[in-house]
């Protein structure tokens, strides 16, 4: 571990400003999405279109995505080269990854569409029954736990110690996300079963 350490550069800004925008993200959309839910921001803004509200936040979401996977490779582009990590299986394992973690977020983008994959549940767009064919019966969370493996995949395929870090960051800040998502996201659907039910005796 100190040797991987030794082969980072910690002084470089670019290091710092992917490692923010890898914790901003969930975080900016989860205090958003909770805004949204209690509140009704977007769908205000929107005029009352929830579907407009939500469509907004995941063009939000994809574009800041997009900006900190640049933002990613940028900092890799600047990072010292490990010679460990310049073992020539790395490079077919890293492959694997990238495909194996891109396979788990389209498939599951394809599955949940737009407003399942982007939120919609906070605006009250909720799927008729859980999704729980490929990818969701390979994880619960195919499209964090795809994503982070499509960083570390980067991070071997370049040698690169500090993408070994991000990555480990990444699973952190997808970690968190998850503590606060997962619960919050069981209540809305449960809430819409005791409503369903409370309808029925009435």
């Amino acid at each position: 571990m100190a040797s991987l350490l030794q082969y980072i550069n910690f002084d470089d800004p670019a290091l710092w400003i992917s490692a923010v925008s890898i914790i901003f993200n969930p975080t900016f959309w989860n205090i958003t999405a909770r805004q949204e839910y209690h509140n009704k921001v977007l769908t205000r803004l929107f005029n009352g279109n929830a579907y407009y509200g939500c469509y907004a936040l995941a063009v939000t979401i994809f574009s800041l995505g997009i900006i900190r996977d640049l933002l990613y490779e940028r900092a890799l582009r600047t990072q010292p080269t490990h010679p460990a990590l310049l073992h020539p299986l790395l490079k077919p394992l890293a492959a694997a990854l990238f495909t194996s973690g891109n396979v788990l977020v389209l498939s599951s983008m394809w599955a949940l569409g737009v407003t399942g994959t982007y939120l919609g549940d906070y605006f009250g767009i909720l799927m008729d029954t859980m999704v729980t064919g490929f990818p969701f019966n390979v994880t619960k969370s195919p499209m964090y736990w795809g994503s982070t493996m499509s960083f570390l995949a980067s991070a071997l395929w370049f040698g690169k110690p500090a993408g070994l870090a991000l990555t480990g960051l990444v699973y952190a800040a997808y970690w968190v996300a998850l503590k606060f998502e997962d619960p919050f996201t069981a209540e809305i659907y449960a809430k819409r079963e005791r409503a369903r039910a409370a309808g029925k005796k009435n």
